[in-house]
């Protein structure tokens, strides 16, 4: 009898290796393995073109676990941008003298944001915040910063869990200590509540001589409440602080530009990234000139802000959104998905509750074991053949006929998971369940 060969995961085999000379085994908490599925995920992808991944082990998945973070939204190697970048590279993506695209992605940002005059770049969505807090807090010559949502990294950022340790997390995750974080910045960032008008106002009253901007996402989860961004809007004029929109996930998804555009409410400066580049690293500041000028009056540089690779993505991004209506096709796949998820749901007797916008649909189980059941939901996905989370984005380069297989297998999935919670049995997971808060991995 032939013994049986016991399948090995090179993803994770290298995974192992990466923990002991990587801090935290990667660069990104939102690509960590123990997210999605604790030593089962694949981790580490060879090539991947439209909406498919190929691992360590050459085994294909379709993507419907985020498109490399929600970046990738015409989909994954798009040949137009790929030409224009490779064309880039070939002509030197550095250089003594600066890229002439940089102007030519500004005019684009530009025409499609009326009541904006001036931009800066950067390479990620973390520095462009940094940098739109910078030019904030010298336009207005305050320092405090109000904030609601996911903004980054950085000391500014991260200072608020000094004060007390779960500020930050209704706004990304709990457990992010500030370990590094200088003590002195405690208080120069003060979190509120997505659309609590109480607690934002409550907030502003306690230290609006010193505030000197306030930044948050228009959307993420859940729609906002579009009185409270006016009244938002309006506080900040009054006491004199910068209002920043903070697009870096919701730009350029649901509509072209900025989600505010939509609802028709403008910021003195948004920021983007992610979208906007088609993978590639680029991140934009963009606001009016009485405040953006501000920025010759600190320092704000880096050298690889100037190299043109990002620009050229950004370019031809753009122009491919605005050619093929990039972001209705990708709204309607999401509603689509919205719609057909509550059904499967319904038709297997299963709570589940749906939310995001359109084109970042997300769901999760209404259960007490709702953490098990998502990662046994992910288990069983990975095996027919889909990289799945709670959340997905929708790309030009989905397409309904790999959507409703996407769906199908979700009916599957489904149908399983309502037996166990009909028999209340044991979730039969593979390995552990996945993590929900920032954990030390090494």
């Amino acid at each position: 009898m032939k013994k049986k060969i016991k399948f090995k995961n090179k993803g994770q085999e290298l995974l192992n290796k990466a923990k002991k000379i990587i801090p935290g085994g990667g660069q990104l908490l939102s690509k960590r393995s123990e997210l999605f599925l604790p030593e089962l995920w694949p981790v580490y992808y060879k090539k991947a073109k439209g909406v498919a991944i190929w691992d360590l082990n050459n085994k294909k998945y379709f993507d419907f676990a985020g498109m490399g973070t929600l970046s990738c939204i015409l989909g994954y190697s798009d040949s137009y941008v790929n030409k224009k970048v490779i064309n880039a590279i070939n002509n030197s993506s550095m250089g003594t003298l600066n890229s002439y695209e940089e102007v030519e992605f500004s005019e684009l940002l530009l025409e499609a944001h009326s009541w904006a005059d001036m931009t800066r770049f950067a390479r990620s969505g973390g520095e462009a915040c940094s940098i739109a807090i910078r030019i904030a807090r010298a336009a207005s010559g305050k320092d405090k910063v109000l904030f609601c949502g996911y903004h980054g990294w950085q000391d500014w950022y991260l200072s608020s869990n000094l004060r007390k340790k779960d500020n930050l997390t209704d706004q990304l995750l709990p457990g992010l200590i500030p370990n590094g974080v200088p003590k002195n910045l405690i208080d120069s960032a003060i979190p509120f509540k997505y659309n609590d008008k109480e607690d934002f106002d409550k907030k502003v009253n306690k230290h609006n001589k010193n505030i000197g901007a306030i930044i948050m996402e228009p959307q993420r989860n859940m729609k906002p409440d579009v009185k409270l961004l006016r009244h938002i809007k309006s506080i900040a004029k009054k006491i004199g602080a910068v209002f920043i929109f903070d697009e870096i996930t919701s730009g350029f998804h649901d509509n072209y530009g900025g989600k505010h555009l939509f609802y028709k409410i403008n910021p003195d400066i948004a920021i983007y990234s992610k979208a906007i580049g088609n993978g590639f690293p680029i991140a934009a500041i963009l606001g009016r000139k009485d405040v953006m000028q501000y920025a010759q009056n600190t320092f704000i540089s880096s050298l690889m802000w100037t190299e043109r690779v990002g620009f050229v993505a950004g370019i031809a991004t753009l122009t491919k959104m605005k050619k093929f209506n990039v972001q209705k096709i990708n709204t309607n796949y999401g509603k689509f998905i919205k719609k057909r998820w509550q059904e499967i749901a319904n038709s297997n007797d299963i709570k589940i509750t749906i939310k995001g916008m359109d084109t970042i649909p997300e769901f999760s189980f209404c259960y007490k074991n709702s953490l098990e059941l998502s990662t046994y939901f992910n288990q069983e996905m990975l095996h027919k053949g889909f990289l799945t989370s709670s959340r997905l984005a929708t790309s030009f380069s989905h397409n309904y006929k790999i959507i409703e297989n996407y769906l199908d297998a979700c009916y599957e999935t489904f149908k399983k998971i309502s037996k166990i919670i009909n028999s209340k049995s044991k979730v039969p997971l593979q390995g552990p369940i996945r993590h929900d808060t920032f954990k030390r991995l090494n």
